[in-house]
């Protein structure tokens, strides 16, 4: 993102000039950059949205790319968060603007939840269109929950495209149509392998839209009470919903056939139903089964759901009408379209079994494994003449591989997630530990970020997380039954999101006896490292990039945070270097135990590591192409020092402090050492010293292109070494 005209390290150059392409053109890519040029080919005259994986490339490259979108009239905003997103959709309540928001899900639709039910009760005028990253499976990185029960509940289109380029671009062109048609705003659920599928479309022209920030709208409209979703009129909305929108929806997807049939080949009395996301993993289990090819050609009916709510009565029961049998293949619990097929079918008198979680797992991520293995029972059952041998030769053939893997490779050891090498965040949680060896362990409530790393080895910090930025918000029912003081953890990124007013405001407000540590390190890290309001300028970046042999932070170069808490009141206020680990272990051990009254907040100050390196490299690579001096520091450990006790490694984590073999053959236990990219944070000796470790550490300053001067010392001192040597 952009904040107060810095600009992202990541560029995104090529990509803007894929969006750029006009009619005649191809483009060629990811499903969420097609996904983004489908917004403005559609008209688009507003987008907004906050970052998440995996859509964060959508709301990333439109920023970068404001100065091609104001050419077209487009407005862009980074949202605070997703309900600001939301909230920005009701442009679209009065005028004809075409408008677009983008957030992860389920968190992010759980935040944005009361703005979008008062969107949804007046209903659009203009196009809405909210993409969401349905990020459910076993690799997802949030609670396992679907947005289906936001679009049942609030009455919202809930589209769910084929991963395929050219499928998805079209249907958000007619998720624009259908909201302006049945005046419901549209949902887009894309999962991970819709985003990053690669492939292929013809390209149209951009097209500006007719009001927009080139194309002012004279007058506001009129005020009418009806467009309000407040008493008594929602009563009146609640019946639009029922009788003309829900209708208007069905009509439209009806008729511009947003859902995808196809009458099998072979056994067409057999059909599948299937959501639009998960059709290639369908395509490959039939594939492998024997009943599709490699060009998805199905002997089995097909009906691909691209419009997964509200679903189209006719066209279920037209499709089901005369089917020996069904199988409904919907990922997740509850089975919410299973339920609907079967009681469109009783309401029309039609008795087509019905097949679905009777022969699929109940919960978990749709693999092609998996669902092969419910294509199977529902052949079993209605196709018993198939062979069915292929199929499961190649689901024992998979087991039989995994376990010969297992068998063969001796276990490997747990391998969690972990910071980034010389992340300012490793620090905060070392002196953590060490401050709980001197006031006893306290409560921990973590949160949503890089920090909630820490919950793994070795720091194993963190007793809940209820949601980003709402740390401090969930001690509130702790601290006051504990004997200390709890702490809280929320980022910079947690702070501007939600943690100022449902943490801050009301501990403050309620004279809470609490501790809150901020990590400060300039930016939404976890999320793809976008500009917050407390992201320091260019000129700060430039500065520190002068001093690129140092680890200073920049963080100090921007005092929006501590400035803030400030003016609200706070008292007990420290900021600390991150790297500086015993003084952030003093600093915590004051907190927990001061006689100070109220809330006690640590900004712990340390640039995410990331981004300097992001701008450091390119930085120290110019110089060295010009022959000027560059400095590189650098830690290693003592071999004849280290004890092999590793107490070092169970405080730090850090990947570049690992084990090698002893070079001394008479002793067995191997050396702790500093491993190549290090990029030269400090954090192995501060840990060294905070915690009175053996003295194995050493710094060194790495020169290349030194002046005379310093080649003139070195000379020396390696013969005066060498003469203490013998």
């Amino acid at each position: 993102m952009q904040a107060g005209g810095a600009t992202m390290e990541v560029q995104f150059t090529r990509e803007i000039e894929q969006l750029k392409l006009g009619a005649g053109a191809t483009f060629h890519g990811e499903g969420i950059l097609a996904i983004t040029k489908a917004l403005l080919q559609s008209g688009v005259a507003y987008v907004g949205g906050y970052q998440g994986a995996p859509v964060s490339h959508l709301l990333d490259v439109l920023v970068q790319a404001r100065p091609y979108l104001d050419t077209l009239g487009v407005h862009v905003e980074a949202c605070s968060n997703e309900a600001s997103a939301a909230a920005m959709l009701g442009a679209s309540i009065h005028y004809p603007l075409r408008g677009a928001v983008t957030w992860k899900s389920i968190v992010g639709t759980n935040v944005a939840a009361d703005a979008l039910s008062n969107l949804a009760s007046p209903g659009v005028v203009g196009g809405a269109l909210i993409v969401v990253g349905e990020d459910y499976g076993e690799g997802a990185s949030v609670i396992q929950e679907r947005t289906h029960a936001y679009a049942l509940k609030s009455t919202l289109l809930l589209f769910d495209p084929r991963p395929d380029p050219a499928t998805m671009v079209r249907l958000v062109e007619h998720a624009f149509a259908c909201s302006e048609a049945s005046n419901m705003p549209a949902v887009m659920e894309l999962r991970i392998r819709a985003c990053h599928v690669r492939g292929r479309f013809g390209c149209k022209d951009n097209r500006a839209p007719a009001h927009g920030t080139h194309a002012l709208i004279e007058e506001p409209a009129g005020f009418d009470y009806m467009r309000l979703a407040h008493p008594p009129v929602t009563f009146r909305h609640e019946k639009l919903k029922i009788e003309q929108r829900i209708p208007a929806a069905q009509a439209y997807i009806a008729e511009h056939g947003l859902n995808e049939r196809s009458d099998g080949t072979r056994h067409g009395e057999l059909g599948l139903i299937v959501q639009g996301g998960l059709t290639n993993a369908l395509l490959r289990a039939l594939q492998q089964l024997g009943l599709a090819d490699a060009f998805g050609h199905c002997e089995l009916s097909l009906l691909v759901l691209n419009v997964t709510c509200p679903l189209v009565p006719a066209e279920i029961g037209s499709f089901c009408a005369g089917k020996r049998a069904v199988l409904v293949i919907e990922e997740g619990s509850p089975e919410y379209i299973e339920k609907d097929v079967i009681q469109l079918l009783r309401r029309r008198d039609l008795q087509t079994p019905v097949h679905g979680k009777d022969l699929l797992p109940p919960a978990g991520e749709y693999t092609v494994e998996v669902i092969a293995q419910g294509l199977i029972g529902f052949c079993e059952q209605h196709l018993p003449d198939h062979d069915l041998g292929p199929g499961r030769a190649w689901l024992a053939g998979n087991a039989q591989r995994r376990t010969a893997v297992v068998q063969e490779v001796p276990p490997l050891p747990a391998r969690p997630p972990g910071f980034c090498v010389g992340c300012p965040e490793r620090p905060v949680f070392a002196a953590l530990k060490l401050a709980q060896q001197a006031v006893g362990p306290v409560h921990i409530a973590a949160d949503i970020g890089c920090h909630a790393l820490a919950t793994f080895e070795p720091f194993s910090s963190g007793h809940s997380i209820l949601g980003y930025g709402m740390s401090l918000a969930s001690r509130a029912g702790v601290s006051p039954m504990m004997q200390r003081r709890s702490l809280a953890i929320m980022g910079d990124g947690g702070f501007w999101h939600n943690g100022l007013l449902t943490g801050v405001q009301a501990a403050l407000f309620n004279g809470d006896d609490a501790v809150l540590l901020i990590m400060k390190n300039g930016y939404t890290s976890a999320t793809g490292t976008q500009d917050i309001l407390n992201t320091p300028d260019d000129a700060a970046k430039a500065e520190a990039a002068a001093q690129a042999g140092l680890h200073q932070s920049l963080a100090h170069k921007n005092r929006t945070i501590e400035d803030t808490l400030t003016g609200m009141g706070l008292k007990w206020l420290r900021s600390v270097h991150t790297y500086e680990v015993d003084a952030m272990r003093r600093t915590l051990e004051e907190a927990f135990t001061t006689d100070a009254p109220g809330l006690k907040v640590i900004v712990a100050e340390g640039e995410c590591q990331l981004e300097r390196q992001r701008r450091i490299k390119p930085w120290n690579a110019a110089r060295l192409q010009r022959g000027e001096r560059v400095e590189r520091v650098k830690y290693g450990v003592d071999e004849d020092v280290c004890n092999g006790d590793h107490a070092c490694i169970r405080l730090s984590g850090c990947p570049t402090l690992t084990l090698k073999d002893n070079p001394d053959p008479l002793k067995v236990d191997p050396v702790a050492t500093v491993i190549d990219g290090c990029v030269g944070c400090g954090l192995c000796g501060a840990n060294a010293h905070a915690a009175t470790l053996c003295p194995s550490f050493y710094r060194a300053e790495v020169v290349r292109h030194p002046r005379w001067g310093e080649r003139l010392a070195a000379a020396l001192r390696r013969r005066l070494t060498g003469w203490l040597r013998g």
